[in-house]
């Protein structure tokens, strides 16, 4: 077990779609570790090129993930230093990197993050949410069977999403079947990029809309707490008075009125603080 406490691997960031985005910071280290490991070199060089940087690229992807792991592990062991980039966004989100950071916790190597652009938290703040909590759940399973299960895991909170341009339709029809024409989604393509676009709606609303449409780019989409587009809110106000009268605690009031109307919880809990 090494204790070298300068023997570092660096987790950096990179843009999702707009250049400007790289950070100083990410480009001071990506100068001056020994090797960048990145997912597909074509698409890392190309950017890296924009700021100067000649470090070393060695592939690191999920076919390799684990051989390299071993020989970064002997390189970081011997001295050397290892920035860790995606083709873009935070590494180990959705993308290879969590097999190599859980080896270098076994092993006591210090690991640095270079926080920037990631299309969660940029999507996440362009769009209208009833609460702050929210579920990631990567890219979904392709099945409609697989998909159910997933969205009935999160009825209550609203889940985020990662989608191919080529499966996004079929998967709105999937959440059209499972959660019927009430339910509403979010859908971003091509952040921070030049046509970049960000459509909310029903899903019938939605489908009907890409329906027209060539589709291209990254996409991240939010499939909103089931419950969210229903009743008024005026309609809760009296239920929850009652349970107050009962002496229901104000996370009971909110985790029962969800269940039987299929709200949102954090919004009646929210509520339920409000008339207090």
């Amino acid at each position: 077990m090494t204790k070298n406490n300068d023997v570092q691997l660096y987790i950096v960031a990179t843009p999702i779609g707009n250049k400007s985005d790289m950070s100083l910071r990410a480009v001071e280290i990506l100068k001056n570790v020994d090797i960048i490991a990145c997912e597909d070199s074509r698409t890392s060089a190309n950017l890296l090129e924009s700021y100067g940087i000649t470090t070393k690229l060695v592939s690191y992807h999920k076919f390799n993930e684990k051989q390299r792991t071993a020989e970064f592990l002997n390189l970081l062991e011997s001295g050397q230093k290892i920035a860790l980039i995606s083709d873009a966004g935070m590494p180990c989100v959705s993308d290879p990197g969590r097999i190599l950071v859980r080896e270098l916790f076994e092993h006591n190597i210090k690991i640095s993050s270079i926080p920037g652009a990631s299309a969660i938290t940029t999507f996440v703040s362009m769009i209208p949410r009833e609460s702050e909590e929210f579920a990631f759940c990567g890219f979904l399973p392709r099945t409609l069977k697989q998909q159910q299960k997933v969205f009935e895991k999160f009825l209550s909170t609203d889940m985020i999403f990662y989608e191919s341009p080529l499966r996004l339709i079929e998967t709105l029809k999937n959440i059209l079947k499972i959660r019927g024409s009430a339910a509403r989604v979010a859908v971003g393509r091509e952040l921070t990029k030049m046509f970049e676009e960000v459509k909310t709606g029903t899903v019938e609303e939605i489908i009907g809309y890409y329906n027209d449409n060539i589709l291209k780019g990254e996409i991240v989409c939010m499939l909103y707490a089931q419950g969210s587009e229903n009743a008024d809110d005026s309609t809760f106000v009296p239920k929850i008075q009652k349970l107050k009268e009962l002496h229901y605690s104000d996370k009971d009031i909110s985790q029962i009125i969800s269940a039987l109307y299929d709200v949102n919880k954090n919004k009646i809990y929210k509520m339920v603080l409000d008339l207090k």
